[in-house]
């Protein structure tokens, strides 16, 4: 029987928790089992079907292993026996470990709609093969249905339309796409840049059925309306994948994800560890059970979870919650709460807003206008939440944010921040958004 000190099952993740364990603890041997043959980039399975122009564009380079002396054994992992430590597998021999990582992911949400089987009905799966297919058959479709307006649902339909003459139309139950993640008026603005390239978006809707023989040919919802459809996109979102862990007799939390502590370790087996969208996650603001399943996520945990295989090192703080995304070449950003999320939960909070070009002067060439939003806890002035849209320094800008609340930063903290400016890279040092954002909190905080 084959051994390791250290066995990971899973993908994206695992790859990260076996480089954090090699760096930790050198003279381990570190081996990831996995099914896929490829290992994709989640968050990229969207530009596929134009930027990119295929998942080969997509892909994390097996080099990677490699270079970080970790061994990949490309099979599927069936069985765990926690009593005799070892890991079953559909090919190959068992292999023994002394500790166990599970960063197997999570599965797309399939609902139970009548019809859903049909032929080019596609739930988002992390599958090179499968994607390959989808692609294949975008090049013969006219009516594409998107069910979902959440980040997924929103880039494919941005995406699915480039170089393609089609029709696109998504279908979202909320009043309003992107709806979870964003406030009101980020949300109209991603939704008016996506009608502006020619798709239709349907608010308040729920899908009934899908229709068609063998393959679907329409989409009736539920106040009547009847789409015509020749491909569908499932864009719900995703469950845990924990089946595998299920049955090892791991103990599973919220949504069926597998229950771990700060540090990763499960509560079963203080021999196991779980990182990414197979673990369960607490919020950073209350320590509520968090539902998000973002790769920044994903890739922190693996690297705290690598650090703690063999000594506890690090502890996970909780689910901030940072993402960004872009529709028609705007981009939007959140970190931490949004303002209607902590209105739900009473919060008193003060909001500001502050714009700027992305460039000083604004007439600088491809400059941007960005839009900035910073909440604040209104009895400490701490900052809990921020938002901005604008051109690509969107991202990291947003990633500034959440630096801010990962420490908790107050009003005058932001006040004093001191930013590196460029006249072709950032805004002015005057007009900073962050910066004015929290001047003007100052004023409002002092009056209460």
């Amino acid at each position: 029987m084959n051994k390791a000190d250290v066995v990971i099952l899973g993908g994206l993740s695992g790859i990260t928790a076996g480089i954090s364990c090699r760096r930790h603890y050198p003279d381990k041997k570190v081996v990831i089992i996995r099914k896929e043959g490829t290992v994709l980039i989640p968050c990229g399975i969207p530009y596929i079907f134009g930027t990119v122009g295929g998942p080969e564009n997509n892909v994390v380079p097996d080099g990677l292993l490699e270079s970080n002396g970790i061994e990949l054994i490309k099979d599927e992992a069936i069985k765990v026996d926690r009593a005799a430590k070892v890991v079953y597998m559909k090919d190959n021999e068992p292999i023994a470990y002394d500790k166990l990582v599970f960063a197997t992911g999570s599965l797309p949400v399939v609902p139970p709609i009548p019809g859903i089987s049909k032929g080019n009905v596609f739930p988002v799966k992390k599958d090179f093969a499968y994607l390959k297919d989808v692609l294949k058959c975008m090049e013969t479709v006219k009516d594409v249905v998107i069910i979902g307006g959440g980040f997924i649902g929103m880039e494919f339909a941005d995406e699915c339309r480039k170089g393609r003459n089609i029709n696109v139309t998504v279908v979202e139950m909320l009043d309003r796409c992107l709806m979870m993640a964003m406030d009101d008026e980020y949300c109209d603005e991603a939704e008016k840049k996506l009608t502006d390239t020619g798709v239709k978006i349907l608010t308040g809707e729920r899908v009934a059925s899908i229709e068609g023989g063998n393959n679907v040919e329409s989409v009736k919802l539920a106040s009547g309306k009847e789409l015509k459809a020749d491909l569908v996109i499932l864009g719900i979102g995703a469950v845990p994948n924990s089946t595998l862990a299920a049955d090892a007799g791991l103990e599973l939390g919220f949504r069926k994800g597998i229950k771990v502590d700060h540090n990763l370790r499960t509560m079963t087996d203080p021999d196991i560890f779980a990182c990414g969208d197979c673990c369960t996650k607490e919020s950073f603001f209350d320590g509520r059970p968090s539902p998000v399943m973002l790769a920044s996520v994903a890739t922190s945990e693996a690297r705290i979870a690598g650090a703690n295989l063999f000594s506890s090192y690090m502890s996970f703080c909780g689910v901030i919650s940072v993402f960004a995304t872009i529709i028609d070449d705007r981009a939007f950003g959140v970190a931490g709460m949004t303002e209607r999320g902590a209105k739900e939960k009473g919060l008193a909070i003060v909001v500001t807003t502050a714009d700027a070009a992305d460039t000083h002067p604004g007439g600088m060439p491809n400059s941007t206008m960005l839009k900035v939003k910073l909440i604040f806890a209104a009895e400490t002035g701490t900052i809990i939440g921020g938002a901005v849209s604008g051109g690509k320094s969107t991202g990291e800008l947003v990633n500034v944010i959440a630096a801010c609340i990962l420490h908790k930063m107050c009003v005058d903290d932001i006040v004093a921040f001191q930013m590196g400016t460029h006249p072709a890279l950032t805004s002015s040092p005057i007009a900073y958004p962050i910066v004015n954002a929290a001047c003007k909190a100052v004023l409002q905080l002092r009056k209460r």
